[in-house]
């Protein structure tokens, strides 16, 4: 099974949280369509500002809160805040666009953006991903790319293992094929292992080439009250 799923989706409830995090009233299939439009018009405008992650909450009054985490927040902030104002607005113009199609005359979105900054960016699996497909897409050797960046990764102490998987027509080549580099240590199996995946995509004049990163940060163990208390 660790094998087969990401290894972020199978350690949640155990150590890692939800990315959305509300309780459905009505239909949850609208909830969750709302959530996608925002993704990916998020993941759309600021692709370039290096996003780790997107989280979503909704309170009682069902008003939105999106918290965003990128590498580069100033290009999302912009010169004065403008930046994250026209942000907000093009997400409320597409969620007003969503409830006026469920029969909504007069759609009204409570909307809070926060943008967070991603403090150390070569331990974070998905701007890693995200780092290589850029170097991909800039017609660099894909395996200079990856050693270099596994040795950038393992010079933090807080990277115990990880492993890089590109798959596409590289460096051009006639028949696709997938490559994989890995160094330190990578249990997928246990689920108290902090580890963290990212995914990327590079467009180039040859195709679409698929990156994978799995980063292994250590064991997560339970803290001192969660022991007092059994």
């Amino acid at each position: 099974m660790a094998q087969k799923i990401r290894p972020d989706s199978l350690r949640i409830g155990i150590i890692k949280g939800w990315k959305s995090r509300w309780f459905v009233r009505g239909s949850y299939k609208n909830r969750l369509e709302e959530d996608m439009f925002i993704r990916r018009l998020v993941e759309k405008e600021i692709k370039t500002a290096g996003v780790v992650s997107i989280d979503i909450e909704r309170d009682a009054s069902q008003s939105y809160k999106v918290i965003i985490k990128a590498a580069r927040p100033g290009l999302i902030i912009g010169r004065g805040g403008q930046g994250i104002e026209d942000l907000s607005k093009k997400i409320k113009k597409v969620l007003e666009s969503v409830l006026r199609k469920r029969g909504d005359n007069k759609p009204k979105v409570a909307l809070s953006l926060n943008v967070e900054e991603l403090k150390r960016s070569e331990i974070s699996a998905q701007y890693v991903a995200q780092s290589i497909a850029w170097d991909l897409e800039r017609r660099m050797p894909y395996r200079r790319s990856m050693k270099k960046t596994i040795e950038n990764a393992m010079q933090n102490e807080e990277v115990k293992g990880i492993k890089i998987r590109v798959a596409g027509r590289l460096n051009g080549a006639d028949i696709a094929r997938a490559e994989m580099l890995a160094q330190g240590k990578l249990p997928l199996q246990t689920l108290r292992a902090n580890i963290d995946y990212g995914q990327a995509t590079a467009v180039t004049t040859y195709g679409a080439i698929g990156v994978k990163v799995w980063v292994y940060k250590g064991l997560v163990f339970d803290t001192d009250k969660e022991k007092k208390e059994r």
